[in-house]
């Protein structure tokens, strides 16, 4: 055998491994994400963005938003924090559609604080943080259950401790979503975004 081809084999099995390895671990931090479990300590909580459709909310909206729902009524002192701005394919901000779900569901709008310029998870936090009262250094998160662990590592990037609610994910885009899930949380433990 050629020495190229020897090299090129070996290159192939090592990457295979690497890619074993990162699969692993992102699936273990996103495991440890969803630690701790919001019990209500936190007064702030922000539920972070997801699409608005046409005529209805996107599914990972609805599944967010119905824990949101469950947290706010089992917790009724918190403070929620509805983050996510407009798409230009979305007829309304993502913050407003959750105002809309939330006050047609009972929760009283004076609970609610909308933030409706972010566009992208980052943003989603940064922008709600600046919108906490300034003695908060402790919030909970309201998303899905794959996006957890990286929307816990921004927060703590930007000065926040956080724990969290955790939202089922849409059978239908499991598998895309987890796996580029997987991509982002690397890129957010490299560069914190």
């Amino acid at each position: 055998m050629k020495k190229s081809k020897k090299i090129a084999i070996a290159c192939a099995i090592a990457l295979t491994i690497f890619s074993l390895f990162l699969w692993w671990l992102t699936g273990k931090w996103m495991d440890e994400g969803l630690e701790p479990a919001a019990d209500g300590t936190n007064d702030y909580v922000i539920v972070l963005g997801a699409r608005v459709k046409k005529d209805s909310l996107s599914l990972s909206l609805q599944y967010r938003l119905d824990a949101t729902l469950q947290y706010a009524n089992e917790y009724p002192h918190v403070t929620i924090i509805l983050s996510g701005g407009q798409g230009p394919d979305e007829p309304i901000s993502e913050a407003e559609a959750k105002r809309r779900f939330l006050t047609e569901n009972g929760i009283a709008e004076e609970r609610l604080i909308l933030e409706a310029a972010s566009t992208s998870t980052y943003e989603n936090i940064l922008f709600s943080k600046k919108l906490l009262p300034s003695e908060i250094s402790s919030i909970t998160i309201i998303t899905s259950d794959y996006h957890l662990a990286r929307a816990r590592k921004i927060a703590a990037s930007l000065g926040l401790e956080s724990d969290g609610v955790s939202a089922k994910t849409p059978k239908v885009v499991a598998a895309k979503l987890t796996v580029r899930e997987r991509i982002a949380l690397v890129k957010t433990y490299i560069v914190g975004k």
